[in-house]
């Protein structure tokens, strides 16, 4: 028999448990987390293959033991704030569905703001474009199903994200190409766009908990967190990479800071968001 703590107010449950009873099991395991009730549903609908509105409209329907035992751990391990989308093993971003696991970054709601200044772009319909720090590749796949025609390329440090970015883009029939290296020198060509996300948070920053789930190397930018985007202005100023047009991504009191850093190798700030900026070459 399931004998529950004393102590505790989440009761324990044996094998053969309901909607009902692992809803409330999962809010109040969850209880600190601000988003519990959310989070619950979205780990019963993964573990039932059942969406929201059937859960919801079905309390009583009783759960295999084994995904029970998978909802369960899937619980123990959002108590501690790791990301829901590590645990699900997938995010959404633009309205579609990508892949994510502890190697690349959970793709930001912000970033969306980047894709909208793309489409807003004046661009020949054959443009060459990069996504430079591509992690998951989701900016740079969306970017390629917005408008279709350019051409994208994929490039980041480690090529277990680009491996990822690679499923990703397989899995929306997006055709690119893959570059493992130090930004733009993973690929010298002519580009007329670059998509930057690139690490921009402060080393002393504090993030929150679940962002220590991440991978530092895609969140950290040095002690001012604008170290990536020096040497990839740095870079472009060798001109072998053509000049093209750049939308970055930064913290809004990074924005006069990463304005300057641009202005030195020739490029120019033209339009901003809170996050977002686009600079281009005079």
């Amino acid at each position: 028999m399931c004998r529950p703590h004393a102590e505790r107010a989440v009761p324990c449950y044996n094998e053969l448990m309901t909607v009902q009873e692992l809803q409330k099991y999962g809010q109040q395991t969850l209880q600190n987390i601000s988003t519990a009730r959310l989070d619950t549903l979205v780990l019963l609908e993964d573990a039932t293959d059942k969406d929201r509105a059937w859960l919801l409209a079905h309390p009583e329907h009783s759960l295999t033991p084994s995904q029970t035992k998978k909802f369960q751990a899937w619980v123990k391990r959002r108590v501690v704030h790791e990301p829901l989308a590590y645990i699900r093993g997938k995010t959404e971003f633009y309205g579609r569905e990508f892949m994510v696991n502890a190697r690349t970054l959970e793709p930001r709601p912000e970033s969306e703001t980047m894709i909208e200044l793309f489409k807003s772009l004046d661009l020949p319909p054959e443009a060459v474009a990069a996504d430079v720090g591509s992690g998951s590749g989701a900016i740079g796949i969306t970017a390629a199903l917005e408008r279709p025609g350019i051409q994208i390329n994929f490039l980041d440090i480690d090529p277990d994200t680009l491996a990822i970015a690679r499923s990703n883009a397989r899995k929306h029939g997006v055709r690119g190409q893959y570059y493992q290296g130090d930004l733009l020198e993973a690929w010298p060509i002519e580009y007329d766009v670059l998509l930057c996300n690139l690490p921009y948070v402060p080393d002393n920053f504090k993030i929150n908990e679940a962002a220590m789930f991440e991978p530092k190397i895609a969140i950290f930018g040095g002690e001012d967190g604008l170290d990536l985007y020096r040497r990839l202005f740095a870079q472009l100023a060798t001109e072998k990479f053509g000049h093209p047009i750049i939308l970055t991504e930064s913290l809004p009191y990074q924005h006069d800071i990463l304005a300057a850093v641009a202005h030195t190798h020739g490029y120019q700030f033209k339009q901003q968001d809170d996050f977002i900026q686009i600079f281009y070459n005079d």
